[in-house]
């Protein structure tokens, strides 16, 4: 053997020894099954106390310790059907087999990763598979890491392209928080504490709107319009052709067509993506959530290649926007997955069946609720607004709750389905009687029948009064209050 053959071998098993007593001195396992149960009391200390005093309040505080498909269990394996996916990031449900094994395959490879400066394969493979499944007219494909990242590019790109400032978004917006997203926002519970915001995007539009989107885009100065076709808070859609209309003003003076499609894509609303509603063709789209496969952050711009290379207008200008994570081959393999995945198992078409069954019987329980008001969305994208009970002795509590917070009502009835049912919801948005459910698009006749018989039970509960629910209520209120006053007291720390 060769001296440098052997020196070779010597510093491979070093390493190797290495290794062996790091994995001996670090147990993930053990340390999850010795800690897991801590898990409020971590973040507490050193987190979102006051996220934790919140989900605390509302019996949010549960303990998963695994999950499956569409549910998670806790730590007496428990079941609990998921119906919020984590905002939209499990379309095909949590821990999918097939991006567990992508996500080995790629380790095992050992891949040159984020060289930055090269052109990696799967990249490349991720954005010939996303611009199969769009229109033609997009063709070119921007990654990021996230919903409100692929927001920022977007807004640069349609800066770049217009050589306008502006941006015009709708009522209720909610496109990410970072400054730019958020300036687009249209929740000023998001928003306070943060101004001023981006100058030139503050001009809301009101779903349907279209004379005052004229008057916006008439004067020639705005970049673009950004839209979601189903409203992420309260799940509000138009009810006339207002955005074929607006796609046509936009060509008319020169605007861009953002479609965010972060929780609408990828099959969600019963379609590949949410602007195919209304055959609409989008100057620029963004993705993210479930690209990520679950597993590995992961979101895209794309665009028409026209618009793309006005930002990426010479060679000193290749890298003028980019992101370090974007095209990291874990998240790419995830994505390839997922796309896979969605084809595989026809989750478009099933989106389209489940959520048309979904809403249908949900619906039918107006007839015996006065509570409920509306079923909207499209596909598994659904939201449930509630409204003043016809009961006069239901009216006064009713009237009472809201003068209190505007959402207590939605959130006792969400609450309510966690507690009781085992099954995870949430209120659609700030001072909305409204609820928003997202399941994963893989869910069957079973789930839907366990959503609508717990739905019915607790607005059978809500009709009782006084009640356990109306006590429910009250315990909010007071926890609330008790919550506030424990947060505020705290020590602060300065800098």
């Amino acid at each position: 053997m060769s001296t440098c053959h052997s020196a070779w071998l010597q510093l491979a098993l070093r390493t190797r020894f290495a290794e062996v007593l790091f994995l001996m001195a670090f147990d993930l396992k053990e340390i999850v099954a010795s800690r897991l149960g801590e898990n409020y009391e971590l973040h507490e200390r050193h987190i979102n106390r006051t996220l934790v005093a919140a989900q605390r309040v509302i019996g949010f505080d549960k303990i998963y310790a695994r999950a499956e498909g569409a549910y998670l269990y806790d730590m007496d394996n428990q079941p609990y059907l998921d119906f919020l996916s984590g905002y939209s990031v499990f379309n095909f449900g949590r821990n999918h087999p097939i991006v567990k094994q992508v996500i080995r395959d790629v380790l095992d490879l050992d891949l040159p990763n984020m060289v930055q400066l090269d052109c990696s394969l799967l990249s490349g493979l991720l954005a010939e598979a996303l611009v199969k499944r769009t229109p033609p007219h997009l063709d070119a494909v921007f990654f990021c890491n996230s919903g409100t990242e692929g927001m920022e590019g977007a807004l640069k790109f349609a800066r770049a392209a217009t050589g306008r400032q502006r941006a015009v978004s709708l009522t209720s917006a909610f496109h990410g928080l970072s400054f730019g997203s958020l300036s687009l926002m249209g929740c000023e519970s998001f928003t306070e504490g943060f101004g001023p915001l981006m100058e030139g995007f503050d001009a809301r539009i009101q779903l349907d709107d279209i004379d005052e989107l004229e008057r916006q885009l008439r004067s020639r100065d705005v970049a673009a319009f950004v839209i979601e076709t189903v409203q992420g808070k309260g799940c509000q859609t138009p009810k006339t052709d207002f955005f074929v209309r607006a796609q046509e003003l936009c060509r008319k003076y020169g605007t861009l067509l953002i479609s965010d499609e972060v929780q609408t894509g990828l099959g969600r609303t019963g379609k590949m993506f949410g602007f195919q509603h209304w055959n609409l063709e989008p100057d620029i789209i963004t993705i993210a959530k479930s690209l990520s496969g679950g597993y590995v952050p992961c979101g895209a711009i794309i665009t028409r290649r026209d618009i793309y290379q006005k930002t990426f207008s010479r060679m000193d200008r290749c890298v003028v926007h980019s992101s370090t994570f974007g095209r990291n081959n874990l998240a790419m393999a995830c994505g390839l997955a997922a796309l896979e995945i969605i084809d595989q198992e026809n989750l478009v078409g099933k989106a389209a069946k489940m959520g048309a069954l979904l809403m249908g019987k949900i619906d039918e329980l107006r007839a015996k609720h006065s509570f409920l008001k509306e079923t909207r969305g499209k596909g598994l994208m659904i939201g449930i607004e509630f409204q003043e009970p016809q009961e006069l002795k239901l009216k006064m509590t009713w009237k009472l709750l809201h003068k209190i917070d505007k959402a207590l009502f939605a959130q006792m009835v969400v609450s309510q389905m966690l507690g009781k049912h085992h099954i995870l919801t949430q209120v659609a948005g700030h001072n909305l009687d409204v609820i928003r459910i997202l399941p994963p698009l893989i869910i069957g006749e079973k789930e839907v029948e366990m959503f609508v018989n717990a739905l019915d039970d607790v607005l059978n509960e809500c009709r009782k009064f006084p009640g356990p629910m109306w006590e429910l209520g009250n315990n909010f209120v007071k926890a609330a209050l008790g919550a506030k006053r424990t947060v505020e007291a705290r020590p602060t720390v300065s800098a």
